[in-house]
């Protein structure tokens, strides 16, 4: 039986299958509706549970050693799979096929995997277990539902945040919901939230907590090259390096960024006054003078060449070249916020 997450508990409630299969791709939702399923065995009396990892090469016969071995007592048990890919091989769709023939009411199993491919779905063996099976689709949320997601997490938290707060904070963690419960957490923390607090969030409280943090960040780093503040570039670039983070982190941001940037650039080339521009382009106030500062000394020409050296700081990443990807995103920053370099004699 195919049902949405929404539709899951008060299936659980109801009835009981021996197989619960939860896919996707969303890593919160999954493990989130993964937990939701483990809650209700455990209160339902199946206190025992057992885990494997399956990957390619895992001994399939472990598992059916560890469903056909019988206790004295009929505890009731919940084994857990938790598969890297959802395209299993033969011994595993197998085992899993005899898991359900042997009928036991006092076992169940739960399986979480990458989202289920529709070849999958359409093979005799999936269908064949399909009637004994809850499957459930998680989907990852649309940028249209993004806001509506956020603004429940807040709500349970104890922060009512107005629109225009949830469409910064969407911005921040770009659909990312590990990223955004991180947010959120840091928010109730550096806002000093107690218990029975309600915190009512506005954009101009997001910077403000925001900016209270210790570190910097990938985008503290981005606005001050639009700025045109080199050295304040270097120190945050500096800090990232110290804190471990990875190098691509930053240069998908700075390619986000700059793709964003071009069509405003080619509309000012036009003509247009940046300030339409920017409202136009509906870039957020606490935002409005580092675009405006890049719009004001960029080109169009310029943005063609940063992104070829984004281009080619990815390959070096990714191990394609000999340069060091650190002295590469010192030299792009460089050249964004308009200082001159060897390279790039043009901008300015």
């Amino acid at each position: 039986m195919k049902l949405k997450p929404e539709q899951l508990s008060r299936t659980l409630k109801s009835k009981s299958f021996p197989l619960y299969w939860l896919a996707g791709d969303e890593p919160l939702l999954l493990q989130e509706t993964t937990d939701s399923v483990r809650l209700h065995f455990r209160n339902s009396g199946e206190g025992e549970r057992e885990l494997f990892n399956i990957d390619k090469g895992f001994k399939w016969e472990i598992f059916l050693h560890a469903t056909s071995n019988l206790s004295l007592f009929a505890e009731k048990k919940l084994f857990e799979l938790r598969l890297s890919s959802s395209k299993l091989d033969e011994t595993g769709k197998s085992a899993i096929k005899e898991f359900l023939d042997e009928e036991n009411p006092d076992h169940t199993l739960l399986i979480s995997s990458p989202k289920l491919e529709a070849g999958l779905m359409n093979t005799k063996w999936f269908k064949g277990i399909e009637p004994k099976s809850i499957i459930v689709q998680i989907w990852p949320i649309n940028k249209d539902g993004l806001s509506n997601w956020l603004s429940q997490r807040l709500v349970q938290e104890g922060i009512n945040a107005d629109a225009e707060a949830l469409q910064l904070l969407g911005d921040k963690i770009e659909g990312n919901l590990l990223a955004a419960i991180q947010e959120i957490e840091k928010l109730k923390v550096l806002a000093h939230k107690g218990a029975d607090e309600t915190i009512n969030l506005d954009a101009n409280t997001v910077m403000q907590v925001i900016a209270d943090s210790s570190r910097y960040s990938v985008y503290n780093l981005i606005d001050s090259a639009l700025l045109g503040d080199g050295v304040r570039c270097q120190k945050i670039l500096q800090n990232l390096r110290d804190e471990g983070l990875f190098p691509l982190i930053i240069v998908g941001a700075l390619s986000r960024e700059l793709r964003l940037l071009l069509p405003m650039i080619e509309k000012r080339e036009d003509g247009q006054g940046i300030n339409a521009i920017l409202q136009a382009n509906r870039v957020w106030f606490n935002r409005k003078q580092a675009v405006g500062s890049a719009l004001q000394r960029l080109h169009s020409e310029d943005i063609w060449r940063l992104l070829d050296k984004v281009r080619k700081i990815d390959q070096t990443i990714k191990g394609m070249s000999l340069a060091n990807p650190w002295d590469e995103l010192s030299i792009l920053v460089l050249q964004v916020s308009g200082q001159k370099t060897a390279s790039m004699q043009k901008i300015g």
